[in-house]
């Protein structure tokens, strides 16, 4: 089964919530990649750079669900955490290299094979698409089918 993530950025939880039947590309800036499960590399990059456990990240609601119609058998829209945010905002290519490296290795550990370049090119988009918003008051999202 193949899953489609695309990673966008919007002013709002009701805005990014609107997108959820149709994903963001008509409205929004955005990312597309696959076939990896979003939610959990969302809570496992944050895990990484915070250095806040899985399991508290989880009790946390991180990340929050903005939308999900289906009750996980759809589209769901979900909301990056500010902390996440402000990691990928402030990392450096060095700082990404070693979160690449780290989230690969986890990976690897549960058996999935996932390629440190790949890795690193998702993780720099992010860090960029963040960048490129500056200071607006937009937030990350993630949309995925």
């Amino acid at each position: 089964m193949s899953t489609i993530i695309k990673f966008f950025v919007a002013p709002d939880h009701a805005a990014a919530a609107a997108v959820v039947d149709v994903g963001p590309d008509d409205f929004f800036e955005s990312l597309t990649f696959g076939n990896f499960d979003a939610e959990g590399a969302l809570i496992e990059w944050e895990s990484i750079f915070t250095g806040q456990t899985f399991e508290d990240l989880v009790a946390a609601d991180v990340p929050k669900v903005v939308a999900d119609p289906g009750e996980g058998e759809g589209p769901v829209v979900l909301a990056a955490s500010r902390a996440l945010q402000d990691a990928l905002t402030v990392a450096d290519e060095q700082r990404l290299v070693e979160v690449s490296r780290v989230w690969v290795a986890e990976r690897s550990a549960d058996g999935e094979v996932f390629d440190e370049g790949i890795a690193l090119w998702i993780l720099s988009g992010l860090a960029d698409l963040l960048c490129a918003i500056g200071r607006k008051p937009q937030s990350l999202y993630c949309w995925s089918a």
